[in-house]
């Protein structure tokens, strides 16, 4: 597993039914950028606040979509080892050779429980399918290790993949040293992917990315470009594309007559950002919700900055939507709706 790996939005209407028209639009786009594979319904895809059906759904439509041009993860991921196994089930039984399972929030089992009762039933039942854990336990709780890790790769070769969102260099230096060179080692967080792969210690070999929704050919460009040992360009490419990663979370002062830090997570910014642009993205589904008026002009100006100094990496926008970046940016009606007030 490697290269640049988009962890597509999922769209919704105003009333927040599915808009899976949108979505194949969305596909289309990336398929046309050259992504290297397209995770569907995870977190960014608002996994959590999707049904069973629209999951369904959106695999189908993917992997109709895609064929062999990328590869398809399919979020298989929960707290509940028998609702995994089915989930990742379904999916085979539905053509997926690929899924992502975080490890198991909230109940936070040890490293050597999700090692024994999660991922191993997984990789025992479904041997020929691909399964990346997805280790952030900032959103979980709880972490799986780098030597846990080491042992179910030992054991079951279908788990030769992690996403990365430990925040920690030394976790994946780790896992580089314990899983060897043929253990793929996939960043979790857009801003510290050429790091981990110009990290000697690390060498990732890609990214499950945020920002790659709005500017595909530009991180599969950094990307490419790090594996090829061209470091200059990927270097270039990433301060090219950092106010854009910047703003995956968002944190404001606040608001109110008492002020409190406020962090808006990811999807909530990505797809404020999808809507000022004219992509198909619609509302997020509660209980996630809006920006507010101070982290919607940390947004836009990261938008601003990128349009004016390196108009190509939005460029591609224009051409597969039909719209005019120049004006959604300048234009306040583009951003009505889109924040508390």
């Amino acid at each position: 597993m490697k290269g640049c790996i988009t962890a597509i939005i999922t769209p919704f209407r105003q009333d927040s039914s599915l808009d899976l028209d949108g979505y194949a639009r969305l596909v289309d786009f990336q398929l046309r950028e050259g992504v290297d594979g397209i995770v569907v319904a995870g977190t960014t895809g608002e996994g959590p606040t999707i049904d069973h059906e629209e999951w369904r759904r959106l695999i189908l439509k993917t992997l109709d979509m895609v064929g062999d041009r990328a590869v398809v993860i399919a979020n298989t991921g929960t707290n509940d080892t028998k609702k995994t196994l089915e989930m990742t089930g379904e999916a085979t039984r539905m053509g997926c050779k690929n899924v992502l399972m975080v490890d198991p929030y909230y109940n936070c089992p040890s490293s050597l429980e999700i090692r024994e009762e999660y991922y191993e039933p997984v990789a025992s039942e479904y041997p020929s399918i691909s399964i990346i854990p997805y280790v952030i336990p900032g959103r979980t709780g709880t972490q799986i290790s780098a030597h846990d890790l080491s042992v179910l790769y030992s054991k079951h070769p279908n788990i030769s993949a992690v996403k990365d969102a430990t925040g920690s260099d030394s976790f994946a230096r780790d896992v580089r040293s314990l899983c060897g060179e043929s253990y793929s080692i996939l960043s979790g967080d857009d801003d510290r992917t050429f790091a981990m792969m110009v990290d000697s210690g690390i060498r990732a070999n890609g990214v499950i990315s945020v920002m790659s929704n709005i500017a595909p050919r530009a991180v599969r460009e950094m990307v490419h470009a790090a594996a090829q040992g061209d470091f200059q360009k990927a270097r270039k490419l990433e301060h090219i594309l950092k106010p854009l990663f910047q703003v995956v979370t968002v944190k404001t002062a606040g608001q109110g007559q008492t002020e409190f830090p406020i962090k808006f997570r990811n999807p909530v910014p990505v797809k404020t950002i999808a809507r000022i642009l004219g992509l198909p993205a619609g509302p997020c589904r509660r209980p996630l919700g809006r920006l507010n008026r101070e982290g919607l002009g940390i947004v836009r100006e990261a938008i601003s900055k990128v349009w004016a100094e390196n108009p190509e990496v939005l460029k591609p926008i224009e051409d597969s939507f039909d719209v005019s970046i120049e004006e959604r940016i300048s234009c306040d009606k583009t951003v009505e709706g889109l924040i508390y007030v």
